[in-house]
This record gives structure tokens, C-alpha cells and sequence, in this order.
């Protein structure tokens, strides 16, 4: 069960708010905050930008694709577990890598490899102050194009393991499903899509559902608009609303191609 810490007031999420709005005003909005990935990294010296606010958390995530194949990322998690905006419950951070194992020639399909620490929001069992370094994870995201392209399913299984550090409800194994269906009626810029996840083992994560739309408008701008909850309760992640911006290539270890 997802436990309540006692609400704080929180220069973290005035940060987060400031963010947002920088963003909004420097350029049109964009949101990746689906819990399933697919198989895709971006070109080398490609960078993303995600931010995503909602009823349950804020997030702030950056992903770099210093290398072919490769990406890696920072994410920065606020947490909101009542109906006070102006506090916070704590928050939570993440740091992962994506390996692009295979990709289909037409592009539309592939698998890859992803390992990291720090978790998710949806994947989290208590709420307060979360050391990245607490929990370890992998999983392997699958892309299978139906349809001629109008349907696409994502498949990520996983594991993660939880230290005892003194202060987690939950330690130990567990094994992390999650699976995504994104349907595109009217061509490759709008698609529904619906989303289930969760996790059981030592430490069980409730099994939620997340359903909404998400807007591709060009090459580097992705909006997304959802609704989460678990399927036996009425906790979850709510509305939640982000974009997703991706830059021109600008700077990579190797591999990249900059104008």
C-alpha cells in the first residue's frame, strides 16, 4: 500500500512551478508521463525535455543520447498525495540508461534493454524523501506495429530490487509489468492510448490503469493529456497533463551529425 507523509511546505515544487512556466512561455507545451516505454532512442546528440504536472506528482526529465543507441537520463519526481497544491509529500529521483538492441527496417518496431535507479511515481509504495540509490531496476521494452502502423503495443517487462535503508515500508524483489497500446485513427500525429502497470513480489505494487491522448504535432513536440487510477482503489495518478521537446542534434560522445 501507498503510504502519507505529513505535507511540507516545499522550495522544490515552487522550482518545479517556475519551470513550467518558463517553458509554457518560451514555446507551445508538450508530456511523456505514461509509465510504459517503447523501443526508440533518439538520434546521437539529441536531447529531451520532458515535463508532465498532474494531480499525483510533478516531473522534470532529461534525456541524453550521447552515444548510438544509447540514452540516458535524470529525472526529478514531486510528489502530491492531497488536495494542498502549495505542498508536497516529498519526492523522488531517477537515473537510467537505454540501450536500442534492435530496430525494424521500417522503423516502426524494435526491443531495447533499460537499467537504472530511483523509480517512477507509479511504482512507488511510500511517498517522503527518496535517495535514488534505494531501489535498482531493469526491463526491456517491446515494440510490435499492428495494422499497417495505425496500432502500436508496448511491452515492458522487469524486475527491481529495494535495499533496506531504515526507511522503506517495503524491501526486497520485485517483478514490474507494464504494457501500453497506442491507437492512431486518423495518421501518425494524434493516437489513444491506454496503459496498464503495476508490480508483485516482496514489494507489490497495486495494478493502475492510465488512458488518454497524446498529440504529436511535428518532429519535436509531444503532448499528452491522462487519467490514472489503480483498479481497487481510488489512488493513482489522476489528470496529468506534459510535453516532450526534442532538440536538434547539438553535442554527443560519438555519432552524431550537427548542422
Amino acid at each position: 500500500m501507498r503510504a502519507h507523509a505529513k505535507p511540507i511546505r516545499s522550495a522544490t515544487r515552487t522550482g518545479l512551478t517556475a519551470c513550467w512556466l518558463a517553458v509554457l512561455v518560451w514555446m507551445p507545451a508538450s508530456a511523456q508521463q505514461f509509465n510504459s516505454d517503447n523501443y526508440l532512442s533518439k538520434p546521437a546528440g539529441v536531447a529531451t525535455i520532458i515535463l508532465t504536472a498532474g494531480q499525483q506528482s510533478e516531473m522534470v526529465m532529461t534525456t541524453f543520447s550521447l552515444l548510438p543507441r544509447w540514452e540516458f537520463t535524470y529525472a526529478v519526481y514531486v510528489m502530491n498525495s492531497d488536495k494542498d497544491r502549495s505542498t508536497d509529500e516529498g519526492y523522488s529521483t531517477s537515473l537510467y540508461f537505454k540501450y536500442m538492441i534492435f530496430e525494424n527496417a521500417a522503423k516502426t518496431g524494435g526491443v531495447a534493454f533499460k537499467g537504472g535507479t530511483g523509480l517512477d511515481p507509479g511504482y512507488l509504495t511510500s511517498v517522503g524523501l527518496e535517495d535514488a540509490f534505494q531501489t535498482w531496476w531493469v526491463n526491456a521494452p517491446l515494440t510490435l506495429p499492428f495494422l499497417d502502423n495505425r496500432l502500436s503495443w508496448d511491452l515492458m517487462p522487469g524486475a527491481s530490487y529495494t535495499f533496506d535503508t531504515g526507511t522503506n515500508l517495503e524491501v526486497g524483489l520485485a517483478f514490474t509489468y507494464s504494457t501500453r497500446l497506442a491507437w492512431y485513427p486518423k495518421g501518425p500525429k494524434l493516437a489513444i492510448v491506454g496503459e496498464v502497470f503495476g508490480g508483485v513480489g516482496d514489494v507489490t505494487t497495486p495494478a493502475e490503469f492510465k488512458a488518454g491522448l497524446r498529440w504529436e504535432p511535428n518532429l519535436s513536440t509531444t503532448f499528452a493529456f491522462t487519467y490514472g487510477q489503480e483498479f481497487e482503489s481510488s489512488l493513482g495518478a489522476g489528470l496529468q497533463a506534459g510535453m516532450m521537446l526534442f532538440t536538434p542534434p547539438f553535442f554527443c560522445i560519438k555519432g552524431c551529425t550537427t548542422k
